[in-house]
């Protein structure tokens, strides 16, 4: 994989994510980002968008349907929303959209909190491999993948994408 310029990626995101939100008429939405990478994003979308209301950041990692399977990391941050959800028109951050079990974790959570307006998903990648019916509202790229391929962001100074390959373990009869 060639290196990806995820500045450039960015900059067209927040480029896209002012026109979305011109055209629907929305002045103050509340910007959330998913831990780790969501919230990278999420800062550096925050700032160029120039919002008011703090940045919100969410760990879905006891929201997950899958949490078994991958584990739980040691150290959960907790999520943190500063402002009220109920009514809002939210931007939802994340970095890489596969399955759409992290966004359906942190829509649950969410939803924990209020009900929201609406919610616009931002991702910078949305890859192969869905397997629930989300789909972002804005993308900086899409990326197909192989099964045993994983794209991960490292930053947050500088942002990197990188690919990783993975053993695929047999499945025994």
């Amino acid at each position: 994989m060639s290196e990806l310029d995820v500045t450039g990626l960015l900059g067209e995101i927040s480029s896209r994510l002012k026109h979305y939100l011109q055209q629907r008429r929305i002045d103050k939405p509340l910007m959330i980002g998913i831990h780790t990478g969501g919230v990278w994003i999420a800062q550096r979308l925050h700032h160029d968008l120039k919002l008011e209301d703090p940045l919100g950041t969410l760990n879905i990692a006891f929201y997950r349907d899958d949490f078994t399977r991958i584990g739980v990391h040691p150290q959960v941050k907790p999520s943190r929303l500063p402002v009220t959800v109920e009514n809002r028109h939210i931007i939802l951050v994340d970095d890489v959209l596969q399955t759409g079990r992290t966004v359906r974790a942190a829509l649950n959570e969410i939803f924990d909190y209020g009900r929201p307006a609406s919610v616009a998903l931002v991702v910078l990648v949305d890859r192969s491999g869905r397997e629930l019916p989300i789909e972002p509202t804005i993308t900086g790229m899409h990326l197909e993948l192989d099964a045993n391929q994983q794209i991960k962001l490292e930053g947050p100074e500088p942002f990197r994408l990188v690919r990783l390959e993975r053993e695929i373990p047999a499945i025994k009869p």
